[in-house]
């Protein structure tokens, strides 16, 4: 009998993306360029990894804020269409909703972010009764969520006390002075999903296998699980051995959110009992199957589809 798949809080960001696709010059002051495509879609680290759970059959939650605007509306609306739990989500009419200008090509992307919601969170919003009816809460984009951050380590301690799980993203630092709050956070998180970027960022070391080691060796409990792009992603497994996967091959046309849809995939297999290679996989598959269209969750994947591509039946 197959045990019922456990139920993941998401707190974190909503905000729409707009995206431009396709440059053909990478825009300065001054100049104008032109893309090839456009597209305004879902956007925010946390709510592309909710969708992600969310397709791959994880049941998920959402607690976040929004404005009562039609980009916050527009947000929700396709949230609600993916079956997420949006009862908690706040709707302030005295904010403006966050947006991010992605300009993207099938190599990498750029970021231009107007805040409004997304900093306006603190950890005191967020009910604790949310916990009774969730397994494991997961935050996303630890440095945008300015009024959240602080308080990010007390609400997982609070989280494990309620016995669930955590596991936090941090996302780009924009000031990029990479705080050492977070480094302190981690000795409450169980699953830590940072990028090269953020690993060289965090450590000071080019070496992504060394900073995953520096960074567990800090909080003797925390997973860190490396995401390095083209060259698929890596872990230090519980006897100290390097496990490492290749990214995929698919046909790239968007990267946005490609991190997010492989924290779900990895999410959606470790909260199930997966070996931590499998894990690793099904991120990895969900991460590269996300990037076959615009936005971070047109094309992500439902299970099988990721099974597929990791040559599974």
């Amino acid at each position: 009998m197959d045990r019922a798949p456990k139920r993941v809080l998401v707190v974190g960001e909503i905000n729409i993306d707009l995206i431009c696709q396709g440059y053909h010059a990478f825009p300065s002051p001054g100049r104008e360029v032109l893309v090839d495509d456009f597209r305004m879609v879902l956007g925010s680290a946390s709510a592309i990894c909710a969708m992600g759970l969310a397709r791959l059959g994880t049941p998920v939650a959402f607690f976040g804020k929004v404005g009562d605007d039609p980009s916050g509306h527009f947000c929700l609306d396709a949230m609600r269409a993916r079956g997420i739990d949006l009862e908690a989500v706040v709707v302030d009419p005295g904010l403006k909703t966050g947006v991010t200008v992605a300009i993207t090509s099938t190599v990498d992307r750029a970021l231009v972010s107007f805040l409004g919601s997304i900093a306006s969170m603190s950890e005191r919003d967020v009910p604790r009764a949310l916990f009774s009816h969730a397994d494991h809460v997961h935050v996303s984009s630890f440095y945008l969520q300015e009024a959240l951050r602080p308080g990010v380590e007390k609400l997982f301690r609070d989280a494990r006390a309620a016995g669930l799980t955590t596991s936090l993203d941090p996302g780009f630092d924009p000031s990029e002075r990479w705080d050492p709050d977070l480094i302190e956070t981690l000795r409450s998180v169980d699953v830590f999903f940072p990028n090269e970027v953020e690993l060289r960022g965090l450590t000071g070391s080019d070496d992504p296998e060394e900073a995953v080691r520096r960074l567990q060796k800090g909080s003797s409990r925390v997973l860190v699980v490396a995401k390095l792009g083209a060259r698929g992603a890596m872990a230090i497994d519980a006897g100290g051995r390097t496990v490492h996967v290749p990214a995929p091959r698919v046909d790239v046309v968007d990267t946005t959110g490609a991190g997010d849809s492989f924290d779900a995939g990895f999410l959606h297999a470790w909260l199930g009992g997966a070996e931590l290679t499998d894990c690793l996989r099904l991120g990895a598959a969900c991460g590269g199957l996300s990037t076959r269209g615009l936005g971070g969750t047109a094309t992500q994947a439902d299970l099988a589809e990721a099974r597929a591509l990791m040559g599974r039946t």
